[in-house]
This record gives C-alpha cells, structure tokens and sequence, in this order.
C-alpha cells in the first residue's frame, strides 16, 4: 500500500496544468471513488495509473511514484504500455481543456 501520498502536490500539479481529479481519475482509468482511494492511502496505485499520473502532471514516473508514496518495488511499465498511458493523458487532458472551453463560453 502507498505510504503518504501527497495529494497536496498532485492537487497543486493538476491545478498548474488546468487539469482536476476528474480528469486524471478518467485518463488513468479509474473511477472518483477509486482515485479518492488512491489519495487517501486506502489502495495501491498501479504502475499503469502511476504513468498516466506522471504524463498528467508533468513529471518524471519517479517524480511521481515518489510523492505518492510508492517504493521501488512498483517497477515502470513497459515502453509500449507506457507510451499508451501517455496518449491517453494526452486526450483526457485535451478532453478537459474542451469541456473547460465549452463550460466559458456557455456551451
């Protein structure tokens, strides 16, 4: 289980990039309740939802796993499963950023 996970930091990192639980809880697959989990130390991150959280927020998968409490036993994932997790950061987080476009101008 993750030790003390910084939900301060990776709340501050998503709000730098426009970006809220919502978002990263879709990208990473995972459902409101399961990331709330995940913030409060109540379920393990998976590698997976772990590169998927580096890609949304901008950091390295180290930077990641360390602010959320994950040791060094929580290998990366492989290149191509990587690569995946990163594209679809990509279109949750350009999927935000439309629906936040839509929601200003009334749409």
């Amino acid at each position: 289980m993750a030790l003390f996970f910084d939900h301060d930091w990776y709340d501050a990192r998503l709000a730098q990039r426009g970006l809220d639980r919502p978002a990263l809880a879709a990208a990473a697959g995972l459902s409101a309740a399961d990331l709330e989990l995940v913030f409060k130390d109540q379920r393990e991150i998976a590698p997976a939802e772990l590169a998927v959280f580096a890609e949304m927020i901008g950091v390295s998968w180290e930077e990641a796993a360390r602010r959320a409490g994950v040791g060094a036993h929580a290998a990366p994932v492989d290149p191509a499963a990587a690569r995946i997790a990163r594209l679809e950061a990509r279109v949750a987080a350009l999927e935000a950023q439309v629906a936040a476009l839509a929601t200003r101008s009334g749409g």
